[in-house]
């Protein structure tokens, strides 16, 4: 008996290291990935910020018949500009796409027929949606708290600062809601508590 247990012992600690020794170059090669892209990304955001602050992309912008009467984008701060944006999201663009280059590298790392990259690049487009559902809800809580705010204080109420806070939490929650829903979170939990 006592044979037969540390032989079982033995195969499943065979097969845990195996399992190990092949998931590991390929997690590593995941990081390598990530890591060189965000080095890329960070170098082409600091080259693109600098072409576009030589053309002074900015101030053409802001002096353009499409945005002059919009004087938001004519007072945008330096830490705000433009440039720093398309900037950014040519950093942010290459770190994803270091990561779907590395679950690539993952999935070719298993010697069997895995199909890794299949259940997480959809997950990861999940997660994407998710910050973008998660940045837009606070955007609109933080519009809407604000519009309350100056409302109710137009209108003289006394509780115009409870009323603000209320419906921004108002809608944050229903802002997590929807990002746990999307990431498929908690299942129908997660209706079941947003409608109580």
């Amino acid at each position: 008996m006592w044979e037969q247990v540390r032989s079982a012992l033995s195969q499943s600690s065979h097969r845990v290291l195996v399992k190990l020794a092949s998931f590991l170059p390929g997690l590593l090669a995941l990081l390598v990935a990530v890591l060189l892209f965000t080095i890329i990304g960070a170098i082409l955001a600091a080259l693109l910020r600098r072409i576009l602050q030589a053309v002074r992309f900015d101030e053409r912008l802001s002096r353009t018949n499409v945005f002059a009467g919009n004087a938001s984008i004519q007072n945008w701060s330096l830490s705000h500009s433009p440039s720093l944006l398309l900037a950014r999201i040519v950093f942010f663009g290459c770190v994803i796409l270091g990561f779907l280059i590395g679950i690539s590298a993952l999935d070719a790392s298993y010697s069997n027929n895995s199909e890794t990259s299949q259940l997480l690049l959809p997950y990861l487009t999940h997660a994407v949606g998710a910050i973008i559902l998660l940045l837009a809800g606070n955007l609109i809580a933080r519009f809407l708290s604000r519009s309350v705010l100056i409302g109710a204080v137009n209108a003289r109420l006394h509780y115009a600062r409870m009323l603000s806070e209320g419906v921004k939490w108002l809608v944050l929650t229903l802002t997590a809601a929807m990002v746990l829903d999307h990431l498929r979170i908690g299942g129908t939990v997660v209706d079941l508590a947003f409608g109580l």
